[in-house]
């Protein structure tokens, strides 16, 4: 993906009165991580709603503001419930000499032979990884090739991912990703039974660990 940048000013305003920057057009920010201490920003809505749609979690952008570029993952998005346009963006600044942990989306791709000759049902235990790896080498999806689920009751573990070299996965090995099950077996019996058969299998996606806490400001703006 080409390089993404979004320009930015340092914002004054926060609290209940950022609304008047939104209806103004722009998108009120901040900027936050373990070298950089917080700070409020402003980026024009439509050109960064436009950026954002194409981001994933783990997807690098960078922030320049005041001639400096800050290179950053998007921490947090908020939204209008009802207008469904973006109202806040937490942008986790990184250090690209420095390896972190970040959570990647998996991408299924291929077809499995024990589901199209087979009539068996595919079973998602995981959408994500946990993976550890320098800022410009995260990956946005790591795809997993579902064509290796040759037969019903074929399954794909942690174990068997293959990635560069430069990605550590933190994720137990013996993990599963996905699995081919008969049809007549309930999706998701079959699923809660792999989740408990495998060590770690329901544990919450873990954070980025770099990340640290904001200023109670940037709390009370996203009221």
């Amino acid at each position: 993906m080409d390089k993404v940048v979004l320009k930015a000013s340092k914002r004054e305003v926060t609290g209940k009165q950022v609304n008047a920057l939104r209806r103004a057009g722009q998108l009120p920010a901040v900027i936050y991580g373990r070298h950089v201490e917080p700070i409020a920003i402003s980026l024009d809505a439509h050109t960064t709603s436009l950026a954002m749609a194409k981001l994933t979690s783990s997807s690098l952008v960078t922030i320049e503001l005041d001639g400096k570029e800050y290179p950053a993952l998007v921490r947090d998005r908020q939204r209008n419930y009802i207008k469904g346009n973006l109202t806040h963006v937490d942008f986790l600044a990184v250090d690209l000499t420095e390896k972190i942990r970040a959570t990647v989306r998996l991408e299924f791709v291929g077809v499995s032979a024990a589901v199209k000759d087979y009539n068996g049902v595919l079973v998602k235990n995981l959408e994500k990884l946990e993976v550890e790896c320098l800022p410009t080498d995260l990956p946005e999806r790591i795809n997993v090739d579902i064509s290796a689920l040759k037969q019903v009751g074929n399954g794909i573990r942690v174990r068997d991912m293959v990635i560069s070299e430069n990605i550590r996965i933190l994720n137990d090995e013996d993990e599963m990703i996905a699995v081919a099950t008969a049809a007549k077996e309930e999706a998701g019996e079959e699923a809660a039974a792999t989740a408990a058969a495998v060590p770690g299998a329901e544990a919450a996606a873990p954070e980025l660990s770099v990340e640290r806490g904001k200023k109670e400001e940037e709390a009370a703006e996203k009221k």
